[in-house]
């Protein structure tokens, strides 16, 4: 984060003499108002959706698991679309819709997987997510077709490829809270993964109530991703290869991968919008990065890895 707040292109491009914060006003005033709440807002992010992507893959006990899956981020994305063409480019209205939608995904994915009356509650969980988050691609889908082509639709398009480019310190202190919040509370519970991640009979018997605590933590998981997503926009494969990586260089325990996942996704994001702001005289989105880097990676460690398919 340090070196990433002294990378960009004052005075020219290329790496900013440490020294010249001591004598120039107007290099202070960028690195304290333009790049440091933009950096700290990318390790936040990075670090949300890590958590929740390790919370997420071990509670239903799937590798291929992320916020997507129960409909938070194509919540968040119908939120945010909706605000745009009914209240205009309000970042405040943007932010606020999208984190609301993204929360009600999840609630509309619960109460359907208890109304549903076959199989486990995991498998329940993701067939309802499957279908909210359906459900939501639809409706942005609608909303697209009618937003305005001059103005409101580029907005929404711009948002979905995700991006920090107009985040001040306002909106990471306007997340930060529930960022924080989500993060913590599975960090604090991150020993009861290992256990949430047994089925549900043994995971009773050893004194756990599934349900409950299952619920708890996803809920937590969402807080977390849901605040940085309303303001990041979609920023995909976050989620899905931090995880993995973190399982692969120290171990698949919970105690430790979970730390490690939330160190490593702040790393991964820092440094790809660092990438993002400093490689072309533009800017790239933010969501074209990671998804260009974590789709490789995960190609590369399917790749590497030996697995055995069993019948």
């Amino acid at each position: 984060m340090v070196a990433a707040s002294l990378v960009g292109r004052y005075p020219q491009p290329g790496f900013m003499n440490p020294l010249l914060l001591r004598d120039d006003p107007l290099a202070v005033r960028l690195v304290l108002e333009l790049r440091l709440p933009r950096i700290i807002a990318a390790a936040l992010l990075g670090s949300s959706l890590a958590a929740a992507g390790v919370v997420m893959q071990m509670l239903f006990a799937n590798p291929l698991v992320e916020p997507g899956l129960v409909g938070v981020s194509q919540g968040a994305a119908f939120g945010a679309a909706l605000a745009i063409i009914l209240v205009g480019h309000n970042p405040a209205a943007i932010q606020g819709s999208a984190a609301l939608c993204a929360l009600g995904a999840l609630a509309l994915t619960y109460q359907i997987a208890r109304r549903l009356r076959f199989g486990g509650w995991i498998l329940r969980l993701v067939l309802s997510g499957i279908a909210v988050s359906a459900l939501f691609s639809a409706g942005v889908g609608a909303i697209k077709y009618l937003a305005d082509p001059l103005e409101d639709l580029p907005e929404i398009t711009f948002w979905m490829l995700g991006g920090l480019w107009n985040v001040s310190w306002q909106e990471v202190f306007r997340i930060a809270p529930a960022a924080i919040l989500g993060i913590t509370i599975a960090f604090l519970r991150r020993y009861r993964l290992n256990l949430l991640s047994l089925q549900d009979r043994v995971a009773f018997s050893l004194g756990a109530r599934p349900d409950r605590e299952r619920l708890a933590l996803l809920i937590a998981a969402t807080v977390a991703a849901a605040s940085v997503i309303s303001i990041a926009g979609i920023v995909g494969w976050v989620g899905l290869i931090v995880p993995h990586s973190a399982r692969r260089l120290f171990r698949a325990d919970a105690l430790v991968a979970l730390p490690a996942a939330i160190l490593l996704g702040a790393i991964f994001v820092v440094v790809a919008d660092t990438l993002c702001r400093t490689l072309v005289a533009g800017e790239i989105p933010l969501g074209i990065v990671t998804s260009l880097v974590g789709a490789s990676a995960f190609i590369v460690l399917l790749l590497t890895h030996n697995i055995r398919m069993e019948r």
